[in-house]
């Protein structure tokens, strides 16, 4: 990683995020998703990624909370193992277009890594259906037009997308192989929504 993007004192950064499948049904089955309590999946990550930070003489990092906010996008992108897809969300070698991060580790010491992947996957699908599954062309080539998102959820047509997760990146095939179920993808559909309408 460059050094202007490593935290101080890092030696080796660890971004973590979901493992599927199963993540789901494990995180379901928490306190935090049982207890009806705000931000279920926050507080979930915070304990379970501070957990591991004091087990491996690590500092927990977090893309959540008051800004400055993390430069996760680059960190991924400088890892080898994502890179920005045709519609400029990250892509992820086994996750496709359904890799999110809940964290990072900070680890003092340089630690053995896996190599960088040979390329990016997005490269050999020749498809690229991702360019043309937004039913709303909010999420193209050109970007990410946010209000334009939002506004079609509003619409009935745009309920169904709630319900059944972006269609972007639903459309990857990587992301089709990957088992996220679609009620992971309602509720963040869901959590992306109600913070525009709040």
């Amino acid at each position: 990683m460059p050094d202007d993007l490593a935290p101080e004192g890092c030696g080796t950064l660890v971004l973590l995020g979901p493992r599927e499948p199963g993540f789901w049904e494990a995180f379901t089955n928490s306190l935090e998703w049982q207890d009806n309590a705000p931000d279920p999946m926050d507080r979930w990550s915070t304990r379970v990624i501070t957990s591991l930070a004091e087990q491996s003489n690590a500092t927990a990092l977090f893309p959540f909370g008051d800004p400055p906010y993390l430069p996760l996008f680059r960190w991924a992108l400088a890892s080898g193992h994502a890179w920005q897809s045709p519609v400029s969300l990250l892509v992820h070698a086994q996750a496709g277009l359904m890799v999110s991060y809940r964290g990072a580790l900070t680890l003092p010491d340089r630690l053995d890594l896996p190599p960088p992947a040979p390329s990016r996957p997005c490269d050999t699908c020749t498809d690229q259906p991702c360019l043309t599954a937004c039913p709303s062309g909010a999420l193209t080539s050109a970007g990410y037009d946010v209000p334009k998102c939002h506004a079609f959820l509003d619409t009935d047509e745009g309920q169904a997308h709630l319900t059944s997760g972006c269609n972007v990146r639903r459309a990857c095939p990587l992301s089709q192989s990957y088992g996220r179920v679609e009620e992971q993808s309602a509720y963040h559909m869901s959590i992306f929504h109600k913070g525009a309408i709040a």
